[in-house]
């Protein structure tokens, strides 16, 4: 198990009491890892204090608002590659059966995508597997990044930790185009209504072609593929 993975997938998940309480253990985990630089841990505090001190209410609502009503902050991979095409439903069943491969059984209403589960799956893998998975969202997780910045969220931290964590670079161009579509405001919920109207996911065999992102097909392609040698996880300073 690769804890630093875990932890940063409790803290994208809902908040919760159990997990506001076992921030003490969650710090200490990611610093006897190691995997992360001390600069990043520290830039993990604001978000770690604010499990500690904030009311639940108010975290859970700060949630809601970012992940849940706002489109461009969706917490589902396949959500900025694919949209609502029925591409996505097909993807996230190769997905899922990838994670069943590695004996992760997701919740009956737990979606693959969802960001907090993908980290659950790296946490499952080798050091080196992990990595290489990782690399494929890498422009995705990196937008979300950008626009968390902007509203000066302390969620951004997570998304830049999973960045250092990457054995590759973040594309750019990649990045640029992601970030082309307008931040949308989960306040107006006339906005939110509309964005989200066509939100249902056909979860299951595809009648179109998955043709429609290339980059998704090609995460899945590569993550169902095994690294031919083992890993071994490397401290960073």
């Amino acid at each position: 198990m690769i804890a630093t993975f875990k932890v940063l997938s409790l803290l994208l998940n809902y908040p919760t009491r159990e997990i506001c309480t076992g921030i003490p253990e969650l710090r200490e985990a990611l610093e006897k890892e190691d995997l992360l630089p001390s600069k990043v841990r520290r830039a993990l505090e604001p978000l770690l204090r604010s499990y500690e001190e904030t009311d639940i209410y108010d975290l859970q609502e700060e949630y809601v608002l970012l992940f849940d009503r706002t489109k461009t902050l969706s917490l589902h991979l396949f959500e900025h590659v694919h949209g609502e095409s029925r591409d996505r439903g097909q993807a996230m069943v190769n997905l899922k059966e990838v994670y069943e491969e590695k004996g992760l059984d997701l919740a009956t209403n737990e979606l693959p995508d969802f960001v907090p589960a993908f980290l659950e799956f790296l946490a499952m893998s080798s050091w080196e597997d992990a990595q290489e998975h990782l690399n494929h969202p890498l422009h995705v997780l990196a937008s979300i990044k950008e626009r968390l910045i902007e509203k000066e969220s302390p969620y951004a931290a997570v998304f830049a930790a999973l960045e250092t964590l990457a054995s590759e670079k973040v594309n750019a161009a990649e990045v640029e185009e992601l970030l082309k579509v307008p931040t949308d405001d989960p306040n107006d919920l006339e906005e939110v209504d509309k964005a989200w109207e066509d939100a249902a996911v056909e979860f299951g065999p595809s009648s179109a072609p998955d043709e429609g992102c290339s980059k998704a097909s090609d995460m899945l392609r590569r993550m169902e593929m095994d690294p031919q040698s083992p890993a071994q996880a490397q401290s960073r300073d």
